[in-house]
């Protein structure tokens, strides 16, 4: 696989953000203790969505938007429902998490994650269809990070 300088953009960009993420800065949200509750169960949940993502997509795992060069296309299980279910994980736990804590800063970075993935897909998308040309059809029937109702 050759790297392309827009990979290591994205990666370096996203690397970056995650380290934000994790700094402690005041501001709170003034969410209820249910709320921040429900921030717990959101993340939690956005936890097994990774995991789940992870597994399934296994040797095909690469921080990279070009695909591997021995990269299959996976269309079951949770890629099934959403093409990008290891974003979805992340952008779950991040959010929950955000509002769990409070953190009017954290939920920032989240939405900032949230762009970014938006972008990178793009970039990403038209690369595995460049490698797979079916790619197209996947994803006029899949949602990009959410399931597609309609």
């Amino acid at each position: 696989m050759k790297i392309n300088p827009k990979d290591i953009l994205f990666v370096s960009i996203q690397l970056l953000l995650f380290v934000f993420y994790t700094l402690v800065v005041d501001g709170s949200l003034g969410f209820s203790f249910i709320v921040q509750k429900g921030g717990l169960f959101i993340s939690g949940l956005g936890t097994l969505i990774l995991i789940f993502a992870l597994l399934q997509i296994n040797k095909n795992l690469s921080p990279f938007p070009t695909p591997r060069d021995r990269a299959i296309l996976i269309q079951n299980g949770l890629y099934k429902l959403v093409r990008h279910p290891i974003y979805t994980g992340i952008i779950f736990m991040l959010i929950g998490y955000s509002v769990y804590q409070n953190s009017i800063y954290k939920l920032c970075i989240s939405v900032l994650l949230m762009l970014l993935f938006h972008i990178k897909t793009n970039y990403e998308e038209q690369q595995l269809i460049k490698k797979f040309p079916e790619y197209v059809e996947y994803k006029h029937k899949t949602g990009k990070f959410f399931v597609r109702l309609f």
